[in-house]
C-alpha cells in the first residue's frame, strides 16, 4: 500500500506546515475561520497517521477510494491556503504610522477576498467532516499494525549519512562483460572496414546494453577526432537529436548556442544582489566571457531557422574527412534507424569511423547492420551465477554509507542475488536496498524474501526472457526497493516521472525543483540545498538512477533513469495522481474527472495536444513542456497557483508570452533556458515568490532593475559552459 501513500503524505506534510504558519501569523480573519483552520489541521494530522498505518495492509477498493478523497481534499486545501497567503499579505499590518487608518484601509481592501476564503475554508471543513464520517460508513476499519500483509516498514535514516560526494558512486567497469568488451574493442580497432561501421548491441531490457555501450564509448572515445552520444527512444524529436549531435561534434556551434546571454551590464545588475547570487553567476561563466560584439554576432542564431536540410549539411560537413564515433542509444524501430542513419553513415568517409547502436529488439538490431560493410550484431546475455554474485557484492560495497563501509552483513541473506535471475538492473537495485539496510534484523529479510520472485535457474549466456527473470519479477523487486524508501524519498523519486525516457537530467536543476515544489526543507542543521543533495545521493546509492556525466570536481552533473525504472515510477505517479504525462512513451492519460496537479507535456504533436482538452487543468501547480509551445492551452491554467514552470528549449516561446507568465504570482521556479526570448520585462517584479530564474542560452542581454525588488530570488542563471544539457 505504500506504493500510493508516499506522495499523499508528503503533500499533507507540506500542507500541515502551511496551516501552522497561517495560524501563527496575525491575519485579520473573518470570525470562525481560525477555528475552521485549526479543525482542518487537526483532522488532516489524524488522517495522515491513519494513512501511514494503513500503508502496511493490502487495500481493497473501498480503502483506495477513501484515500483518494483525502488526497483530493488535501490538494484543494493547499491551493486555498496558498491563495490566502497571496491575496491577504500581512505586510500592511506592520505599518508604524496611523495604525488604525492602515487597519481600516486593509480591512476594506481585503474584505472581498476574506469572505471568499472564509467560504472556501468552511466548505473544506465540511468535506473533512464528511470524509471522516465515510470511513465508518465504508467500513474502513482501523488498520492492524501488528499483522499487516504489506512489505516491511520503510527505512528511516539520518540525512547526514548521505552527505557523501556523488562522485564516490558509480562503477567504472561492467561486471561479467569482459569478453564482450574485448570483442567490441577489437571491432572498433579493426582495419577491415574503412567506411563507417555499425555495431548493434541487443538484449532484453535491464540486461546491460547501455552500460556496456557507455563503457565502450568512454574507453575509446579519445581515439576519434569527434564524438557524440544521444538517446533516441520511442517518441524522439529528430531536430533535438540532430542538434544534440551537432553541439557535441562542433565546439563552435556549441559556443554559439551557449553564449547568446550576457553583457558586462548584466554582471553589474546582478552584483547588486550580493555574494550569494554572484556565486551562481560565476558558475555559469558565459555571462562574463561574452563581449557585446560577440553577443550581437551570435544573437541572430535561431533554432527555428535550423531546418533538417541545414542540420544535415552541417553534420555531414563536420564529419567528412574525420574519424568519428557516435553512440545512438535505445533505437525502437527500423524506421527510426533509417531516418537517423541517413545523417551519420557517410559512405565517402574512409577514416574507420564507428557507430554504436543499442536496441532491445533483435529484429531492429539486425536492420541496423549491413553484412557487406562488416557491421556487427552483438547480443548481450544474462549474467552467469558467478558474475551475478560478483556484481551484487561489488554494488553493495559501493553503495554503503561511510559508517557502514566495513560493517559485516551478519543478518543479510547471502543468496538475495539469486532472486534476480542474472539481470543486472534487478541485481544492482537489490544491492542498493541491502546496502542501505545494514542494521535491519533477520525478521526484516525474512519478510522481504516472501515478496521476492522465486529463485530461477540461470543458464549462463541465456538471452531469452523465459530463461531468466520476467517483467513481473523485475516489478516485484522494484516494489521492494521502492517501498523501503522513506515517504519523502518516494516523493522525490516519483518526481522523475516528469522527464521523458532517455532524458539527461541535471542534478542541480532537479534539486532546485524539489525545493520549489516543497518536497525539501532545511533540517538537522542543513540548508535546503544540502538536504536536497543528501536526498539525491541516497537515491543514487539505491541504484535507481544511472550516472551520465561528472563535472571537473568529480561530482555527478547529469543522470538518467533506466527505462524499466521509469516505466515503474510513471505508473505509480499516475496511480497517485501525482504527475500527469501527455505524449510519454507509456501513453497514459489522466481521466477527465481527475484534477491534474503536475503536468508534463512530452510531445507537441496535435494528437497529444488534444489530450489536454478533457483534463481539469485548474489545479496545475507544476508545468513542464518539452518540444513546442503550439499545443499548450495557457487559458486553462490557474495563474494563482502555478509554482514551477520549466520551458527549457521550448520552440515558439516568444517575448509576448512573458506577459502571461508575469501573472503567475506564486511562481518559485522559472526556466526559460534555450528559448527565443530576448528580454525580461519589468513586470517580473510581480513574481514576489520567485527563487530561481534560468535564462541560460537565450538572447537576454540585460535584466530589468526591478529584479532587485524580488526579495526571495537566490539564483539567476545565465550563460553556459555545459557540453550537454539536462532539464530538471
Amino acid at each position: 500500500m505504500e506504493l500510493v501513500v508516499g506522495a499523499s503524505t508528503a503533500t499533507m506534510d507540506s500542507l500541515l506546515g502551511k496551516l501552522g504558519n497561517l495560524l501563527a501569523q496575525e491575519y485579520d480573519l473573518i470570525r470562525g475561520v481560525r477555528g475552521d483552520i485549526q479543525y482542518i489541521s487537526d483532522e488532516l494530522a489524524s488522517m495522515k497517521a491513519f494513512l501511514l498505518d494503513l500503508a502496511r495492509e493490502d487495500p481493497d477498493n473501498r480503502k483506495k477510494h477513501w484515500m483518494k478523497q483525502i488526497r483530493d481534499m488535501a490538494y484543494d486545501c493547499e491551493d486555498c491556503i496558498d491563495d490566502f497567503a497571496h491575496r491577504l499579505p500581512n505586510d500592511s499590518l506592520d505599518a508604524k504610522c496611523c495604525p488604525w487608518i492602515v487597519t481600516l484601509v486593509y480591512d476594506l481592501w481585503t474584505f472581498g477576498p476574506r469572505r471568499e476564503i472564509a467560504s472556501s475554508i468552511a466548505e473544506l471543513k465540511v468535506r473533512a467532516q464528511l470524509i471522516a464520517d465515510r470511513r465508518i460508513r465504508y467500513g474502513v476499519e482501523n488498520p492492524n499494525t501488528q499483522k499487516g500483509k504489506g512489505p516491511p516498514d520503510a527505512t528511516s535514516y539520518d540525512i547526514a549519512e548521505d552527505q557523501l560526494a556523488s562522485h564516490e558512486l558509480g562503477m567504472n567497469e561492467p561486471v561479467g562483460m569482459e569478453k564482450a568488451m574485448k570483442d567490441l574493442e577489437e571491432w572498433v580497432d579493426g582495419t577491415a572496414c574503412q567506411e563507417p561501421a555499425v555495431v548493434s548491441i541487443v538484449g532484453f531490457g535491464g540486461v546491460g546494453k547501455t552500460t556496456i555501450a557507455m563503457a565502450l564509448y568512454k574507453k575509446v572515445m579519445y581515439q576519434f577526432d569527434c564524438r557524440a552520444w544521444v538517446t533516441v527512444s520511442q517518441n524522439y524529436d529528430l531536430d533535438a537529436v540532430l542538434n544534440d549531435i551537432l553541439k557535441q561534434i562542433d565546439p563552435d556551434y556549441r559556443q554559439q548556442c551557449s553564449s547568446k546571454t550576457g553583457t558586462s551590464e548584466n554582471i553589474k545588475t546582478l552584483a547588486r544582489f550580493g555574494s550569494k547570487l554572484k556565486r551562481d553567476v560565476q558558475r555559469t561563466g558565459s555571462l562574463r566571457q561574452s563581449s557585446p560584439r560577440s553577443i550581437e554576432e551570435t544573437s541572430n542564431l535561431k533554432r527555428t531557422e535550423t531546418t533538417d536540410n541545414k542540420l544535415e549539411s552541417q553534420i555531414k560537413k563536420l564529419l567528412d574527412k574525420k574519424r568519428y564515433i557516435i553512440l545512438v542509444d535505445d533505437i525502437w524501430s527500423a524506421k527510426t534507424w533509417k531516418t537517423i542513419s541517413d545523417y551519420l553513415l557517410l559512405t565517402d568517409n574512409k577514416e574507420r569511423s564507428r557507430i554504436i547502436v543499442t536496441s532491445r529488439f533483435q529484429a531492429v538490431g539486425s536492420t541496423c547492420c549491413r553484412p557487406e560493410n562488416k557491421d556487427l550484431l552483438y547480443p548481450i546475455s544474462f549474467l552467469s551465477p558467478r558474475d551475478s554474485k560478483e556484481l551484487f557484492n561489488r554494488s553493495v560495497s559501493e553503495s554503503k554509507s561511510t559508517k557502514d563501509r566495513h560493517k559485516v552483513q551478519n543478518n543479510v541473506p547471502g543468496d538475495l542475488w539469486k532472486r534476480c535471475g542474472g539481470q543486472p538492473l534487478a541485481i544492482v537495485t537489490m544491492a542498493g536496498l541491502v546496502a542501505c539496510n545494514q542494521d535491519q534484523p533477520k525478521s526484516y529479510w525474512a519478510g522481504l524474501h516472501k515478496l521476492l520472485p522465486e529463485e530461477v535457474s540461470i543458464t549462463a549466456g541465456a538471452q531469452e526472457q523465459e530463461t531468466s527473470l520476467n517483467l513481473d519479477g523485475v516489478t516485484r523487486i522494484l516494489d521492494c526497493c521502492y517501498n523501503n524508501l522513506p515517504g519523502y524519498l518516494r516523493t522525490c523519486l516519483l518526481y522523475l516521472a516528469i522527464f521523458p525516457k532517455g532524458w539527461k537530467i541535471s542534478r542541480k536543476c532537479l534539486s532546485r525543483r524539489w525545493i520549489a515544489e516543497g518536497f525539501v526543507n532545511a533540517k538537522q542543521g542543513l540548508t535546503a540545498e544540502e538536504v536536497a543533495e543528501s536526498y539525491f545521493n541516497h537515491i543514487l546509492r539505491r541504484k535507481l538512477i544511472r550516472p551520465v556525466e561528472h563535472s571537473s570536481n568529480g561530482k555527478l552533473k547529469t543522470f538518467q533513469v533506466h527505462d524499466m525504472v521509469l516505466d515503474y515510477i510513471v505508473t505509480k505517479a499516475r496511480e497517485e495522481n501525482f504527475i500527469t504525462v501527455v505524449g510519454g512513451h507509456l501513453m497514459m492519460i489522466a481521466p477527465s474527472n481527475n484534477k491534474v496537479r503536475r503536468l508534463s507535456m512530452q510531445s507537441s504533436s496535435s494528437k497529444h495536444g488534444d489530450s489536454t482538452k478533457g483534463m481539469n487543468l485548474s489545479q496545475v501547480r507544476s508545468l513542464t513542456v518539452f518540444g513546442s509551445l503550439t499545443q499548450l492551452p495557457f487559458h486553462a491554467f490557474n495563474d494563482r497557483i502555478i509554482q514551477v514552470l520549466d520551458f527549457q528549449g521550448l520552440k515558439g516561446f516568444k517575448n509576448r508570452h512573458m506577459k502571461h507568465i508575469c501573472k503567475m504570482f506564486v511562481l518559485k521556479y522559472l526556466s526559460l533556458r534555450g528559448t527565443d526570448i530576448t528580454h525580461v520585462p519589468p513586470t517580473i517584479v510581480k513574481l514576489e515568490y520567485l527563487e530561481t530564474l534560468d535564462i541560460r542560452e537565450t538572447r537576454v542581454k540585460e535584466l530589468p532593475k526591478e529584479v532587485e525588488q524580488l526579495k526571495l530570488i537566490s539564483r539567476i542563471l545565465g550563460g553556459s559552459k555545459n557540453k550537454t544539457h539536462g532539464k530538471g
